[in-house]
C-alpha cells in the first residue's frame, strides 16, 4: 500500500512539471483529475472512505443531457413521453 501511495505521489511530481509547462489546458486538467482518481481507486481498494475528487468534466456533462436538442428528440414524432 505505501509503494502504491508512493508511486502515484511521484506521478504527481512528474505530471506537475508537464502541466505547469501547458498551463491550464482541457489535457493538463483531465491529467490532474486521472491522477486525483488513481488515489481514489487505490483508497476504494483498501476500503478506506475516499476524499471527494473535483472533476471539471461532470458539470459539463451533465448540462449536455439537458441540452434543448436532447428535450426536442424526446419529443418528436414517434416517440411517448410520459
Amino acid at each position: 500500500m505505501a509503494a502504491a501511495r508512493g508511486a502515484i505521489d511521484a506521478l504527481e511530481r512528474a505530471c506537475a512539471a508537464v502541466t505547469g509547462h501547458f498551463r491550464d489546458t482541457v489535457d493538463s486538467r483531465r491529467l490532474r483529475v486521472d491522477i486525483a482518481r488513481l488515489r481514489e481507486d487505490l483508497t476504494l481498494v483498501v476500503g478506506v472512505p475516499p476524499r471527494p475528487v473535483h472533476d471539471p468534466y461532470r458539470a459539463s456533462f451533465e448540462a449536455a443531457a439537458y441540452d434543448d436538442g436532447f428535450d426536442q428528440a424526446m419529443d418528436s414524432p414517434g416517440r411517448r413521453v410520459r
